[in-house]
């Protein structure tokens, strides 16, 4: 790539926890990538206008609340309604593995539970990021 990955962090709905998602936005930034950090207590239209406004390539959820059924589909769903659909979506945090299907299935690209390590966030990222470039 001839630029910097640019990545939305977000933290949506009601969970006030951010720590996770601070630690892997540092190892994002560590990694070369510009990052963009929402804030706590994201509406699924604000991510999905940041994302539009920041002109990212990816938007990276962390979601501890439980609403992960509820939110991030509605988030791809506004990314593909303006015409974001290119985005790579993914999702860390308590993720029960039977959820995860749905998930994939409403456009999320991964899911990272508790224990990954921030590497493998990165090198996804580069990888699929890498590979959308070049299809384009």
């Amino acid at each position: 790539m001839d630029r910097r990955i640019r990545v939305l962090v977000a933290k949506p709905g009601l969970d006030g926890h951010d720590r996770g998602a601070k630690i892997v936005a540092r190892a994002l930034r560590d990694a070369g990538m510009e990052v963009i950090y929402t804030g706590l207590r994201q509406t699924p239209e604000q991510i999905a206008a940041a994302a539009l406004q920041e002109d990212v390539d990816a938007v990276g959820l962390s979601i501890l609340s439980g609403a992960h059924n509820t939110i991030v589909p509605r988030i791809c769903e506004l990314l593909r309604a303006q015409d974001q659909a290119e985005v790579t979506v993914i999702v860390g945090g308590i993720i029960p593995d039977e959820d995860i299907p749905a998930l994939k299935r409403a456009g999320v690209a991964e899911v990272f539970q508790p224990g990954v390590s921030t590497q493998e966030i990165v090198d996804f990222l580069r990888r699929r990021i890498s590979e959308q470039t070049f299809k384009s």
